[in-house]
């Protein structure tokens, strides 16, 4: 079984609201992305890496990964798409060549750069087994169903308090044997139909998932306050391993 890590960095990161993308932006000693990559470099698990990213720095990207002496994987390079979910298919379609049915596909976001290497295992094992597997954590926080639309909206009312004993807050990686999340991602394209991650795709298609308990750690870096609080966790890891 061969295991392929498919790093998805193409988005334009709007929210960030810099001059450049927030997959660029550094994080302490090096850009955020590449951080991701290390964690997913070191895996004896994992057998090479694909690396997703706006079409317009493709280039740019592979001399930034060139001039990496500490990345010793073969890492491709596929171009973005307009959403994310056109973004994987790009990747998926570049490494579909070299996988086969049994072979197992690690989707992560580029901007998450504090996965666990033991989650990403933990991953790769149970979607060997069943075919799908993703991370997520469990919802702590009150949840409330409300008449505004997100980001637009500045006050709205609470139509409904959602119960949350069986809600879990999706994260990556998110693991698939590689011809099932294919299979899924071109019944989507067929159909028209965008899902919010890749397991979405999957459920679509009528294949269950399996999910497993990831961490807190595992934040998606999306606006300014995420990255302060990325500089935060970095000095929290590096203290707690002894760096």
């Amino acid at each position: 079984m061969k295991v392929t890590a498919l790093i998805v960095a193409g988005g334009k990161g709007l929210r960030m609201k810099q001059k450049i993308r927030k997959q660029y932006l550094n994080l302490v000693d090096s850009p955020v992305f590449v951080h991701t990559l290390r964690v997913f470099d070191q895996l004896n698990e994992i057998d090479d890496i694909c690396l997703v990213v706006p079409e317009t720095d493709v280039d740019y990207c592979r001399s930034l990964i060139l001039g990496l002496p500490d990345l010793k994987k073969e890492i491709d390079l596929a171009p973005g798409g307009r959403e994310r979910q056109d973004s994987v298919y790009n990747g998926l379609r570049v490494i579909r060549a070299t996988n086969d049915r049994e072979d197992i596909v690690v989707i992560h976001d580029g901007v998450r750069p504090f996965v666990s290497p033991g989650h990403i295992k933990e991953c790769i094992s149970e979607a060997g087994k069943s075919g799908a597997c993703i991370l997520g954590v469990p919802a702590f926080d009150t949840l409330k169903r409300v008449d505004m639309v997100r980001n637009t909206d500045k006050i709205g009312k609470i139509d409904k308090t959602v119960q949350r004993d069986s809600i879990w807050l999706a994260q990556t990686p998110q693991a698939f044997k590689c011809a099932l999340i294919m299979e899924a991602h071109e019944s989507a394209k067929a159909d028209g139909y965008y899902g919010t991650d890749d397991a979405s795709l999957v459920e679509y298609l009528g294949h269950p998932v399996k999910i497993v308990c990831g961490s807190k750690y595992n934040i998606k870096i999306t606006t300014k306050e995420d990255l302060l609080l990325a500089e935060a966790i970095f000095q929290i890891i590096n203290h707690e391993s002894g760096s």
